[in-house]
């Protein structure tokens, strides 16, 4: 039967049908609105919805050869258990060998198909959406995760009810192995350097791992909201929002730690704050990392999303060290599928997700292991703080990620408009706040920059109905500023594009 994508809560149809709304297969991952208790918002998918997805994936798997085997875990929410259940249900329906791990990140999921042999991986989480959010990262290629033509195959194959459903699938619950996955990460690392760290988890899952991690390479951890509590009484687990880089900010102060780190709803995004409250962009993150990266291996090559710092085509130690960056679309299978295309030694996106391949990690964004290498950095420059490292990279403006709403069914036709408009504006020898356009960035929305190398950024996002904007300026916070007007002018030509979550 094929599900459907107009059931109400309260009837006969939702307890026996199956509900998946279209716009939930994304980009790169799958995410909907499950409901909430608080929330009078319909749901876009139900259980009946989750096992239809969980046979719809173990088709594909089996049809893209991947083989049997798929690795299945689960984020900390109220409803993410039941959900992973379901969807384990419609894997063995598709004749999956389910190998469950528990609670998990999203990280040792992925560690996990490496460790038991497993192709295939589905993690149930939201991220870092609000509560009432779920989803599922999938992948059978170890260590990438689906992209848009393998969403796009998983879609049809769900919405169209073609399953194979073959049967003779098998669940195993794995044991114990979140002691496997901190080992992995602390084997051979331990500090020289005593280092005093606020470990922030949001109340989220990482609040079960972070800190034991980090305690095991030698620093003296101050938890920050690392009590597992799915109701997030704080803040949203998300270190892209001010709210839980401010608290964390707040703590590196009181405490006088060496550093702040902020963990996401699932662990496979850090966030930073210096020992000054310095709340450093991840973007500005991966520039201080690929300086430190860069001195150890020549000619290091990395990839970065286009939301991120143009200081990594401009700063003169990545350049003195012969480094090469590759700017490319935003998302983590993107980046992750394009570290692994040109052998990049790193990728970097703005969000935090950061992909390390060996000897630094495997491939896969795991915010455990992006903490470690701030450490490790740490460690190799015993006289210099946080804040000392952050002072020596050339000064920018940059603003944080802003995303004002914008429905699912629209956001990317309103990016078309947006994009067609900046166009005519270049063509015509228009200004752009004031000054020339140089240049149209166009591989994921468009990035305007103009002549003086302030840019804006304006994409849609992968994962919710809204759309992402981002500024910066080497120049000057009122041309950051000047520029965000202008950009901010643009899109409110489109009645379609609502309130921002965050603004400057």
């Amino acid at each position: 039967m094929k599900p459907r994508s107009d059931l109400l809560p309260n009837s006969f149809e939702f307890e026996t049908q199956a509900l998946v709304k279209p716009t939930g297969f994304r980009e790169y991952d799958a995410r909907w609105w499950f409901g909430h208790p608080a929330s009078d918002k319909a749901p876009e998918l139900n259980l009946l919805g989750v096992q239809a997805l969980g046979m719809g994936l173990g088709t594909l798997i089996r049809r893209l050869g991947a083989g049997p085997k798929i690795v299945v875990g689960h984020d900390f929410r109220f409803y993410s258990l039941s959900i992973k259940l379901a969807l384990a249900q419609g894997l063995m329906a598709a004749g999956c060998d389910v190998k469950d791990i528990g609670l998990a990140l999203s990280p040792m999921a992925y560690f996990a198909q490496f460790a038991l042999d497993a192709p295939s991986v589905a993690m149930v989480t939201a991220s870092h959406n609000e509560n009432g959010w779920t989803g599922v990262k999938m992948g059978c290629q170890r260590p990438l995760t689906f992209g848009q033509e393998e969403m796009a195959q998983l879609r049809d194959i769900v919405l169209s009810g073609d399953f194979d459903l073959t049967g003779g699938g098998t669940y195993e619950t794995v044991r114990d192995f979140r002691a496997a996955y901190l080992d992995d990460l602390v084997e051979g690392v331990k500090l020289d350097r005593p280092l005093k760290v606020v470990a922030a988890c949001g109340n989220g899952t990482a609040g079960a791992f972070a800190p034991e991690m980090l305690e095991r390479i030698g620093c003296e951890v101050i938890p920050l909201d690392a009590e597992l509590d799915y109701s997030f009484p704080r803040y949203n687990p998300n270190p892209e929002d001010m709210e839980m880089l401010h608290a964390i900010r707040d703590k590196v102060l009181e405490t006088g730690a060496d550093v702040g780190l902020g963990f996401d709803g699932d662990g496979d995004r850090c966030g930073v704050v210096d020992n000054e409250g310095n709340e450093i962009f991840a973007d500005k993150v991966g520039v201080m990392l690929a300086r430190d990266i860069s001195a150890q291996h020549e000619n290091a090559k990395f990839v970065v999303d286009v939301k991120s710092t143009g200081l990594f085509m401009t700063d003169p130690v990545l350049q003195a060290n012969g480094a090469v960056t590759d700017y490319w679309k935003t998302g983590h299978s993107y980046i992750k599928r394009r570290v692994a295309e040109l052998g990049a030694i790193a990728g970097f996106e703005k969000s935090g997700h950061f992909f390390f391949n060996p000897p630094i990690g495997r491939g896969y964004d795991d915010g455990l292991v992006t903490a470690i290498a701030i450490c490790r950095m740490l460690d190799r420059n015993p006289g210099q703080s946080m804040a000392d490292l952050y002072r020596a990279l050339p000064l920018t403006y940059g603003s944080p990620t802003m995303s004002p709403h914008c429905a699912d069914e629209i956001k990317y036709d309103v990016i078309s408009r947006v994009v067609d408009r900046f166009t005519e504006m270049k063509s015509a020898g228009e200004t752009i706040a004031g000054h020339p356009i140089v240049d149209l960035v166009t591989v994921n929305g468009i990035r305007v920059v103009t002549d003086d190398g302030t840019w804006g950024l304006v994409r849609a996002s992968s994962n919710k109905p809204e759309l992402v904007v981002v500024v910066e300026s080497p120049v000057s916070e009122e041309r950051k500023l000047e520029m965000f007007r202008a950009v901010d002018g643009i899109l409110r030509e489109n009645e379609e594009v609502g309130a921002y979550n965050q603004s400057i």
